[in-house]
């Protein structure tokens, strides 16, 4: 094996291991979020939107924080 083929190897390896700490650390906020979303909820459909906030509040968070900036 040369070592184009090895580089391409450990390039797609070091890719692969980004999204899957990304996608720990997005899941650790959904399922927290989803946890304090739904306990606060008073009611079933509450809750049901309190789920899709869980699911979408990082992207909240940036347009928030993109606000308050002045961007």
């Amino acid at each position: 094996m040369s070592s184009e083929n090895e580089k391409k190897c450990c390039d797609k390896n070091n890719n692969r291991q980004a999204t899957a700490t990304g996608s720990a650390v997005y899941g650790l906020g959904l399922i927290g979020a989803a946890i304090y979303f739904i306990s606060h909820a008073t009611g079933f459909w509450i809750g049901v939107l309190g789920f899709l906030k869980a699911i979408v509040w990082p992207a909240i968070l940036v347009f928030e924080a993109l606000k308050a900036l002045g961007a």
